[in-house]
């Protein structure tokens, strides 16, 4: 995707108002938090396009919203808007977003860390912080806890339609809060790097090592690869596993390594749940270590 500079990005008015926007959050689908997101984009205009990234980014899990949001959004076209609602500060003094990616989209969210991945894997060419007295819903001022359907809905289909512009939404700000990432590298003939996330539905890690790395380790299909997995220090599993093509090149209820569908590292268990198993999480604190077997 072609990087485009600021002025390039705001100079075209139509990739402001593209009129799409896509929703994340925490909240869950059983009740009206979502619907109420999308009554307020709605209500500022019914042609918005209104699509939902997922809403089950665990409880107040900002690493997951921030990798959740950089693993979709290069998939949308520029111009596209999205609003990222995981906010276990809502109310405090924390600051309210709106970032331009390098990419040219746009991201409305706290300044809590959900703009770490993007920052890191996508870049960012400006960020401001949103004002948030004079870009929020009418009527909402004594509310203080739902800033997804106050400020964020709002001024998210304000920004897709072309009612409000980038720079008008506040002051660009030097600096955000971000996560810590456990860089990949090869570090004393190992590989060492970061679970990013756990594959939801099937309990596999992923990793944000590069598979092409493996190379530099002299590593093929077939080998056996020597994994130590830690938190914050404290190593809570060490092994050696297979590195393989297909789940089914071991047998049911036994682990490998393979390469994902972003062609980075990857730990599983064929029919099983490997996170479960071995109560193996994600993010901030959690490094993977992955060497060679003599």
């Amino acid at each position: 995707m072609k990087k485009m500079t600021k002025r390039e990005l705001l100079a075209e008015r139509g990739w402001i108002a593209r009129r799409t926007v896509v929703f994340l959050s925490d909240f869950g689908t059983s009740d009206g938090a979502v619907s109420a997101m999308h009554g307020v984009a709605n209500g500022v205009s019914v042609d918005l396009g209104l699509y939902d990234l997922t809403h089950d980014v665990p409880q107040f899990n900002i690493w997951e919203a921030s990798y959740r949001l950089a693993q979709s959004l290069p998939y949308w076209a520029a111009g596209t808007v999205f609003v990222c609602v995981v906010d276990p500060g809502v109310g405090s003094d924390r600051k309210s977003l709106v970032a331009l990616t390098a990419s040219g989209h746009l991201v409305v969210t706290p300044d809590n860390g959900t703009l770490t991945h993007i920052s890191d894997r996508i870049g960012l060419l400006e960020v401001r912080s949103i004002e948030v007295e004079a870009h929020r819903l009418a009527g909402s001022q004594k509310s203080h806890t739902f800033f997804g359907r106050d400020v964020y809905a709002y001024s998210g289909a304000r920004l897709a339609s072309g009612q409000v512009a980038f720079e008008d939404l506040g002051p660009v700000i030097p600096k955000l809060v971000k996560l810590k990432i456990e860089r990949p590298r090869l570090e004393q003939g190992a590989l060492i790097g970061s679970i990013d996330i756990l594959d939801a539905r099937y309990g596999s890690l992923w990793t944000n090592i590069p598979s092409e790395m493996l190379e530099e380790m002299g590593v093929g299909l077939g080998d056996e690869v020597a994994i130590t997995i830690s938190n914050d220090g404290r190593i809570v599993y060490g092994y050696h596993l297979p590195l393989c093509k297909a789940f089914t090149d071991v047998r049911k209820g036994e682990a490998l390594i393979y390469v994902n569908s972003l062609l980075n590292l990857a730990v599983a268990i064929n029919q099983g749940s490997f996170a479960s198993q071995y109560q193996i999480g994600s993010g901030e604190g959690w490094k993977i270590a992955f060497s060679a077997v003599s």
